[in-house]
């Protein structure tokens, strides 16, 4: 029972430790350029990153209750400081967790890398019909 404890423990702590923390973001930015060149859309499945190029698809999963949601990199942030990895449009954060988190730990995995891009020229809203294509 107690070696059982122990081991439990010591998985929890591993999950908390090694989780990237992800969060989500939209007050304040809304309807702003991104700085992949796209107009923000708190309504849209995007997502904030300093290590992904932009188009990079990912699937970020919720550590806690096993959600997932697959987002496309759009932006960049100045949130690693404060010891977040992403942060997520507020639509694709909502699917995955409740807003009133805020901050949440997460996996993230990579599902797609072919459509990655410099930054955005032409039309900068990003439509659905972009967004499944990255998907494919």
């Amino acid at each position: 029972m107690k070696k059982t404890f122990i081991i439990l423990l010591m998985v929890i702590l591993s999950i908390s430790i090694y989780a990237d923390k992800v969060s989500w973001y939209g007050k304040g930015f809304e309807g702003k350029l991104t700085a992949s060149g796209y107009i923000f859309d708190s309504k849209q499945y995007t997502c904030a990153s300093n290590k992904y190029p932009f188009g990079t698809v990912l699937k970020i999963t919720n550590k806690e209750n096993n959600k997932s949601v697959k987002v496309v990199v759009t932006d960049r942030g100045g949130f690693e400081k404060y010891g977040r990895t992403l942060d997520l449009s507020k639509k694709a954060f909502s699917e995955i967790s409740s807003l009133d988190k805020g901050i949440i730990n997460a996996n993230i995995k990579v599902v797609n890398q072919k459509n990655t891009f410099k930054y955005k020229k032409g039309n900068p809203k990003f439509t659905s019909k972009e967004y499944k294509n990255f998907l494919k």
